[in-house]
Parts: structure tokens; C-alpha cells; sequence
């Protein structure tokens, strides 16, 4: 072999040396795709032309006690668009569609183009466009995207929460957000229920274009609609309350007010209006402070209210009886350093009377009868100083401090309604409790669950406790039967035909500002149940910040008044005593004699120089209103025992004189408040050349 042909020869093996291995590489390649791999490979081919489906249940509806439905989910569009789907456009044929699509797009659904543009370019598969369109702008689309054949967008069917009777029971029954989840009122405490279950899959074949092509098959869980709701809640009624408070607001040019209706033997919640309201179907044109459900979160002193369950405790207690004379001190009484006042010189009164006429001195005296202690489990029982239970999300306890942080002051205060501070429910609770016999119901707002696949559960009511004995019950509703009757501060409260019983209240605000009782800012109320003899109704109005007339009596009761007439008659619930003149309005000339003594209210139970330094503010920042602090411990440096005794006893102390001459020392120092229960003392020794040391005064 010549040396040419040796090289010729090399070449060739070097040729075939270099093919084998190529073909070697493709074999154990084509090996490894169709082999090793395959079943990976398989699963993306199917994903190139098989499309998966999520199909989404509404949520459940929510109905009133009538099967009116007060919150659906109706079925609304969204618009997306796929990058990425391929198309028989050719490349620049293709970017002329996709800059119309996106002047499509941003025509039909008022949106930026610029931003739309750059979701066509992204390199993601899927990108949301817009939620919730109107139908309008869906039809409108649809028709577009098929004369103008634009692939890339695509739209699908989801639900929106609606709400048919806008404001009404907007508060109560709150709102969802974009994805579906329940964010306040019954939409969030019942959302779990609400919300649909399983993950609802459908798999269908789709061309190179994206479109669905042959029937679909079901992947997955079957999809049920989520759970339904049936209120205790009657929507005629719900709008008789929000509609008489909203003019009771306008009115007395209240800042905020709530309603509630209940029924007494069950805790039934038949109505819980709250002003202002919103329309949760336009939630972006309202503030977070509108969405507030006032009768459950906000809470306030309860003012002449509170000596509705004062009495009722003392009678069950026997501490007194219905016939009892108090005598009330001609209008000024002093307790524990401080003065009580009434609007008027109540002489020796009965106990009706002290309710009737709204006797803050024989309210305290009644509260004397029965000291702390058995107070404080009264007023518990009735469930003051926490929650009702009521199945609403952001219900507030109130504040009600333990009966060993009281001094003689608080236990006098707390009996006419001042020093603690109650929400509206708790109030409307208490009072369905004396309307029930002495037996307190849990209030609730949902009277049946329906399932998505058809089954009911019912809620059954639910008894909490006996606070007092019917006979008691009974007693205290005869007196107040009288608060509605003339020379009554609650007559405007009175619906013709039938008897009423009930009670006014007006509390000072605390001012977290100043850290005292507003001069100014007033709660009104009133509350009460009718027919008094057969009670089907309680109901609760309270007005908060009134301006002018500032009297529950004069403002809230009036709203009483109108929302039980109009209920009653929807209830179909007849007079009782059609011809008694005691069910007769008032005219005009005991109107006015009520507004001329509108005093009758308790805004001057306390000395004004008692209101220093007696508000706290809780860690949320609102102002908690505190009966005025204890005595304090005043200085007796340097006075004799008789001039230290007649300071003493000016200042109502007990205290313990040790020694004799002039004061050196004394426990507490001058200032601090004299705890409960503790005891206080100076000493003293005879008078020396030597000046008493500042230390030994202040201690």
C-alpha cells in the first residue's frame, strides 16, 4: 500500500470511527427518550392538547326567616389571557393580532394598554386580565374575540357575592372578598360553611388554537355548592328598624345608632339595624368605620338602664320589697366623700316610684342593700362584663371590674348605670331575660343550616340560666310598666293599644382626649318589651353623640314607639287593650311638660368636681369610662386630733389615731387613694422644738 493510499486509508476509518460513535449518541439517546423517559415525555405530549378545567360553585346563600334571600352568589365573568398558545399566524401577522387583542381588551374593559401588552408578551402560560366584568362588557368581548379571531383570550365563569337589599342588614351580614373568603359579619364567622367543597375538575381535548373539542370528562371530587344559611332575621322587620333609625339619627342629629329586635322566649334576633350603614355591593365607596356592627362592638355606660337589673336583684335577694318606702334626700346624698344628686327633691318614694321617677339616691341605696358582692353575681348572671355568645364575630365584653376593686363611690354609681359600660346586645339580653320570666336566653341569628347536598341542621335556643325567679321577673315588669305610664320618663314609648314596660337611659361619654366625662357627648336609649303582660318583643334603641335634645326619653323612645307599632301589626299581634287611656300618646302638653323636666334623666347624679381623673383607656385606645376614683388620703400634717377628726368625718373616713399631739406620720401618704377595706391611721406626738420632718408627713 502506497503511503497516498495509506492516508486515504486512515481517513476512512477516522470517517466510520466518527459515524459509529454519532450513531451510537442517537441510538442511546432515541433509548433514553423512548425508553428510560417515556413515561415524562407522554405526560407533556398529553398536556399539549388536553386542557383542565376548574369548575367553581357559588357560595350559599344566606335567607331570612322567610326564605327572602338577603346575600347570593351570582355567576359574572373574568377575562384571561395564554401567551403562549401557539397559532397559525405567521410571525408578523401574529404581532398585528396580538396589538389588536390588547386594544380589544383595554377598549372593552377600560384598562391601561400598555399594561395589557405586556401580559400578551409575557412568557407565563396564564395571566389574569380582569374579574367580575359586567355582562354588558362580557357580551361585548365574546363578540370581538370571533370576528376578530384572537386566540390568546379567553373567558370563564366565576361568582360574585350580591347582596339584593343593599344597605339593609349590611353590618349584620357583612362581606366577601375577590376570592370568595368571608370578611366580615356572617360572612366570616359561617365562612368555613359557606364557601363550596370539592375541587370540581373537568379534562377536555383542545386544538392547536386552545379550544375545547369533544365532551369533558370529570376529574376529581364532585363540586357541592356551599352550605345556606336561614336567619332568625325577618328582612320586613330589619327594614322597619333601619328605616325609623335613620330617621331618628336625622333627626336628633345623632353620629350613630343601632336597633335590636328580639323575641324573649327564644333569644330569636328578629332585627339589629345599625346607622350609618353601606352598601356592601359598593364597598370601595365607603370607609372601614361604616362597616362596624354597633350593637355588638361598641360599648358605653348604661346610665338609668342599669337600675332596671339593680332592683331586680335586690327583690330576688328580699333585701327589699315591692311596697318599700326609701327615702331619696330631697334630691342630694352623700357617698363616700362624693355627692349623688337627682334631677329633682324626691322625699320618701316606693320602690316603683324610684323607677318611674329614675331616683339615682334610691338606686344607690338599693345597691347599698345589697353590697358588692351580690351585685357584682347579679349583674354577671345577667351577663354583664362578657360576651353573649351570639353567633356574630367582634362582639365586645363590656367592662365590668371585679367587686373587690370598688370603693363605696363605685358600688352607689354602678347601681344607677354609672362605672361599667355594657354593649347594646347585652343590654337587649338582660332586658329579654325580666320579658322572660327571669330566665336568660342565648340571642343567635341563625335559625337553620341547609348542606349542599340537602340537609338541614336546626339551632335549636338556648336557655343560659335562671338569673331571677319569675315571681321577680314579674314584679319588676309591673314597675315598669309605670316608667311608660304618665309622669313616667319613658310615655313617649307607649304604642296605642297596648301596654308597654321599659326604661330610659342617657349616659356621659368618657372623652380620651381628657381622660373625664365629656361635657357634651351623650348616649340616649331606650329599652323595653310589649305587650308588657305577653311579651313578643324586646327592643333596644340606642343613639349615640344626639345633639339638642339629648334624652332617651325624648329621643330613643319615640323609635321604640314606631318600630314596635308597625312590627306588631306585621306580626299580626292584636291590642290588648284597645279603650285604656293608659295606652293612649301623650299629648301635647305632657310632651312638654316632659321636656321641660327633662333633668328627670341621671346627667346630674354626680358632683361635677367628682369627674377628675376618672377614665382609663383600654388598649385598643378607646376611652373606658370609670366611676369617680376612691377618697384619697388628705394631708394631716401638723393638725391636732380634734381638727384631724373633724376632717375625717367631712371626708367620711374611718381612721385610727395613734398617740396624741399633732400629726408626724400617716398611712396612706397625703394623695394616694385609701384602698378598699384598708385601714387608715396618723400618728401623733406632742408638740417638740424639733419641725416635723417632711419625709415623716409624706411617708
Amino acid at each position: 500500500m502506497t503511503p497516498q493510499e495509506f492516508k486515504v486509508y486512515k481517513r476512512l476509518r477516522l470517517v466510520t470511527f466518527c459515524l459509529s460513535a454519532v450513531f451510537l449518541v442517537i441510538i442511546g439517546r432515541a433509548f433514553y427518550l423512548q425508553v428510560i423517559t417515556s413515561q415524562k415525555w407522554a405526560q407533556l405530549a398529553e398536556r399539549q392538547y388536553r386542557k383542565t378545567i376548574r369548575d367553581e360553585s357559588p357560595r350559599g346563600t344566606i335567607f331570612d326567616q322567610n326564605n327572602e334571600p338577603m346575600a347570593l352568589s351570582i355567576a359574572v365573568d373574568m377575562v384571561y389571557v395564554e401567551p403562549n398558545q401557539p397559532t397559525s399566524f405567521s410571525s408578523v401577522k401574529e404581532k398585528e393580532k396580538r396589538r389588536e387583542a390588547a386594544a380589544v381588551l383595554a377598549a372593552t374593559l377600560s384598562l391601561p394598554a400598555a399594561e395589557i401588552t405586556k401580559k400578551l408578551h409575557s412568557n407565563k402560560n396564564y395571566q389574569l386580565i380582569k374579574r367580575q366584568i359586567s355582562p354588558e362588557e362580557g357580551a361585548l368581548l365574546r363578540k370581538k374575540i370571533k370576528e376578530q379571531k384572537l386566540p390568546w383570550i379567553g373567558i370563564k365563569q366565576e361568582y360574585r357575592r350580591y347582596y339584593p337589599n343593599a344597605e339593609i342588614g349590611a353590618q349584620l351580614l357583612g362581606f366577601t372578598g375577590l376570592e370568595h373568603q368571608g370578611l366580615e359579619g356572617l360572612e366570616l364567622k359561617y365562612n368555613d360553611l359557606l364557601l363550596s367543597k370539592g375541587e370540581g375538575l373537568r379534562e377536555s381535548r383542545k386544538d392547536n388554537r386552545g379550544r375545547v373539542i369533544g365532551a369533558s370528562q370529570e376529574k376529581g371530587k364532585e363540586t357541592l355548592p356551599g352550605s345556606s344559611l336561614v336567619l332568625t332575621i325577618n328582612q320586613k322587620i330589619q327594614f322597619i328598624a333601619e328605616r325609623e333609625l335613620a330617621a331618628g339619627l336625622r333627626s336628633s342629629g345623632s353620629k350613630a345608632g343601632c336597633v335590636i329586635v328580639l323575641d324573649p322566649a327564644t333569644g330569636k334576633v328578629l332585627a339589629l339595624a345599625n346607622q350609618p350603614g353601606f352598601n356592601p355591593n359598593a364597598l370601595a365607596e365607603y370607609r372601614p368605620g361604616d362597616w362596624r356592627n354597633r350593637a355588638l362592638g361598641d360599648a358605653f355606660e348604661p346610665g338609668s338602664t342599669q337600675k332596671i337589673f339593680t332592683v331586680a336583684a335586690a327583690l330576688n335577694e328580699k333585701v327589699i320589697t315591692p311596697g318599700q318606702l326609701i327615702h331619696c334626700e330631697n334630691g342630694s346624698y352623700k357617698v363616700g366623700g362624693k355627692v349623688i344628686r337627682d334631677h329633682a327633691p324626691l322625699g320618701l318614694i316606693t320602690i316603683t316610684d324610684i323607677l318611674k321617677h329614675s331616683s339615682n339616691i334610691g338606686s344607690a341605696k338599693i345597691g347599698k342593700k345589697l353590697e358588692r358582692e351580690r351585685l357584682y353575681k347579679y349583674l354577671s348572671d345577667f351577663g354583664f362584663g362578657t360576651v353573649t355568645g351570639i353567633d356574630l364575630p367582634g362582639e365586645s365584653r363590656g367592662r365590668l371590674h371585679k367587686p373587690g376593686k370598688w370603693y363605696e363611690i363605685d358600688l352607689a354609681a354602678i347601681s344607677f348605670g354609672q362605672g361599667l359600660t355594657v354593649t347594646p346586645m347585652q343590654t337587649a339580653a338582660a332586658m329579654a331575660a325580666i320579658a322572660n320570666h327571669g330566665l336568660l336566653m342565648q340571642p343567635h341569628v341563625v335559625e337553620k343550616i341547609i348542606a349542599g347536598d340537602g340537609s338541614e341542621t336546626i339551632i335549636a335556643p338556648k336557655a343560659l340560666r335562671q338569673v331571677v325567679s319569675a315571681q321577680t321577673a314579674n314584679i319588676v315588669r309591673d314597675m315598669l310598666m309605670t316608667v311608660t305610664e304618665k309622669g313616667g320618663t319613658g310615655t313617649l314609648a307607649v304604642v296605642p293599644g297596648y301596654r308597654t314596660a321599659g326604661k330610659t337611659g342617657t349616659a356621659q361619654k368618657a372623652d380620651a382626649a381628657t381622660r373625664k366625662y365629656s361635657v357634651d357627648k351623650r348616649v340616649a336609649s331606650f329599652v323595653g318589651f310589649i305587650p308588657a303582660e305577653n311579651p313578643k318583643l324586646v327592643i333596644h334603641v340606642l343613639l349615640d353623640e344626639p345633639k339638642g335634645q339629648v334624652y332617651g326619653g325624648l329621643i330613643a323612645a319615640p323609635i321604640f314607639s314606631q318600630v314596635a307599632s308597625q312590627t306588631l301589626q306585621l306580626l299580626g299581634v292584636p291590642p290588648t287593650y284597645p279603650e285604656d287611656r293608659n295606652t293612649i300618646l301623650p299629648t301635647a302638653e305632657e310632651i312638654a311638660n316632659i321636656l321641660g323636666n327633662a333633668e328627670a334623666e341621671e346627667l346630674s347624679a354626680l358632683d361635677p368636681h367628682s369627674f377628675d381623673d376618672i377614665v382609663e383607656v383600654d388598649e385598643n385606645g378607646e376611652a373606658i369610662a370609670l366611676v369617680p376614683s376612691g377618697p384619697v388620703m388628705p394631708n394631716f400634717a401638723g393638725l391636732s386630733s380634734r381638727q384631724v377628726l373633724e376632717m375625717a368625718q367631712e371626708n367620711n373616713l374611718n381612721l385610727k389615731l395613734i398617740g396624741s399631739g399633732r400629726v408626724i406620720e400617716q398611712d396612706p401618704v397625703a394623695g394616694m387613694p385609701i384602698p378598699l377595706g384598708s385601714g387608715i391611721w396618723v400618728r401623733l406626738e406632742p408638740p417638740s422644738d424639733r419641725p416635723i420632718p417632711a419625709e415623716k408627713s409624706l411617708k
